[in-house]
């Protein structure tokens, strides 16, 4: 496995490739079979990780991890301690709220390499530096919430992921990392898998949403049938058992279905007028006692004659 930490410069793309011939990486690392572990913008500085272990760079490209990332961004103005205050609770990106962040306002300007480009300020306004730590990883995430806040940003630098630092890496400078910062790394992204529980592939349909944020354009979930998220369709016991829930509480009536007895099965055929209670075989009740020779009476019908015989026809 390989793992290397690079100090991406200002407008390098974060991949190998680019058919309008911007840099990328590969104009600084030769590394071959290695990818970033997520994205850094074009016009943004700093750190990013490459490696070719695909686990780890799941793990920590995965917003449902909250592997953090710490920013130094300056921002045009000096923003206020409402300002500061508004990016620590989490800011509407009309997209959605952010995740509250760890907002620092940094007392000097910290000491950087020179930019490839100079930044393009107003005299007549000052800058300040923020330092910013997300563990989310909305695109262009720290320009918006600054902008949001009334505070743009000017220059933004990426200097930690994770506990891996920037350090003296120079703009274009890449190094390996050692054993030891692999094997803490390993172990930290292990405990905040286990924190956030084991990850699953969500089943087709499913109203899973990474990191348990739900895009806002994303279409409402289907009503009705069984539920999307689960992965099993409801089989005809339980559709059968739900039916009996829902009749059981109905008064009985025409087509309505006969409550289970105690200690028996229902038939599921509609209860008979006058039959409720009448065991499976029995005759209807409502017949009057046995006229003589055996024959039972009927209400309205006449006994026959004696020994039971009806009078011969012609």
């Amino acid at each position: 496995m390989r793992y290397v930490l690079l100090n991406k410069p200002y407008e390098v793309l974060t991949q190998f490739t680019d058919e309008t011939g911007r840099q990328t990486l590969k104009d600084f690392v030769d590394v071959p079979n290695i990818y970033p572990v997520g994205r850094l913008d074009y016009d943004s500085e700093g750190l990013v990780l490459l490696t070719d272990d695909k686990q780890l760079q799941h793990r920590l490209s995965e917003p449902r991890f909250k592997v953090p990332k710490t920013y130094w961004a300056q921002v045009e103005g000096v923003p206020t301690e409402e300002a500061l205050e508004n990016l620590r609770r989490g800011v509407d990106l009309k997209t959605g709220f952010t995740s509250p962040a760890e907002v620092t306002l940094l007392p000097d300007a910290p000491q950087l390499w020179e930019r490839s480009k100079p930044v393009r300020f107003r005299a007549a306004i000052p800058t300040s530096w923020v330092q910013i730590r997300i563990s989310q990883g909305m695109n262009r995430q720290v320009r918006k919430m600054t902008a949001a806040v009334g505070f743009p940003t000017l220059r933004l630098v990426r200097v930690q992921l994770a506990d891996l630092q920037v350090a003296d890496l120079q703009p274009g400078q890449w190094r390996e990392l050692t054993e030891k910062e692999v094997a803490a790394l390993t172990e930290d992204m292990a405990a905040q898998t286990a924190a956030a529980g084991t990850y699953k592939t969500p089943n087709k349909g499913s109203e899973y949403w990474p990191g348990g944020i739900r895009p806002a354009n994303a279409k409402p979930a289907p009503t009705g049938g069984y539920n999307r998220s689960n992965s099993a369709k409801p089989t005809a016991e339980s559709t059968k058992r739900a039916a009996g829930s829902r009749g059981a509480g109905r008064a009985a009536g025409p087509g309505s279905f006969t409550p289970k007895p105690a200690g028996g099965k229902s038939s599921g055929r509609p209860a008979a007028a006058g039959g409720a209670g009448r065991k499976p075989g029995a005759k209807p009740a409502g017949r009057g006692p046995a006229a003589p020779g055996g024959r039972p009476s009927s209400p309205g019908r006449k006994p026959g004659p004696s020994g039971g015989k009806r009078p011969g026809r012609g």
